[in-house]
């Protein structure tokens, strides 16, 4: 790919990106003390962890807002073609190497999310194992993600 046309899609991207993510009067993420993750979700989260129950609606409340084709559509999280196309982003088995786990966990200034609620220690915990464990996301419409209000647990 062309130099130019690679600097041109970064910038394009970045922009995008600015004027998208800009904070809200209301977080866009999952509502302050609001448990993504159910109870039984959060009590199997030390065995193998389940992308549907376990990862899914943590990235749907917290990621695909802005993490999207409309929004970000060079580092969207929408499904897992999407979310694998990127280099570094999920390296299965290596949390530490995966953009993921390391600008949703750590505190530093890419931290995300930039706007809204950040991840809870559970939450955090739950990525990082899943990734440790494989990353394994299944194709088709369980490994679908859209972001959506009613994808919280009450």
């Amino acid at each position: 790919m062309n130099h130019r046309l690679v600097s041109f899609l970064c910038a394009a991207s970045l922009a995008s990106w600015l004027t998208s993510c800009q904070t809200p009067p209301e977080p866009e993420t999952a509502p302050e003390n609001v448990e993504v993750l159910s109870d039984v979700a959060l009590k199997n989260s030390h065995r193998t962890i389940d992308f549907v129950t376990q990862v899914k609606p943590v990235l749907e409340a917290k990621c695909v807002i802005c993490h999207n084709r409309k929004t970000l559509p060079f580092f969207s999280l929408e499904n897992r073609e999407l979310a694998f196309a990127v280099p570094g982003r999920i390296v299965p088995g290596h949390p530490e190497k995966s953009l993921l786990i390391v600008n949703g966990t750590m505190n530093h200034a890419k931290t995300m999310p930039p706007v809204g609620n950040r991840l809870t220690g559970d939450e955090k915990r739950i990525l990082t194992a899943w990734v440790k464990q494989g990353a394994v996301w299944p194709e088709g419409r369980a490994g679908n993600l859209h972001s959506a209000p009613d994808a919280l647990v009450h």
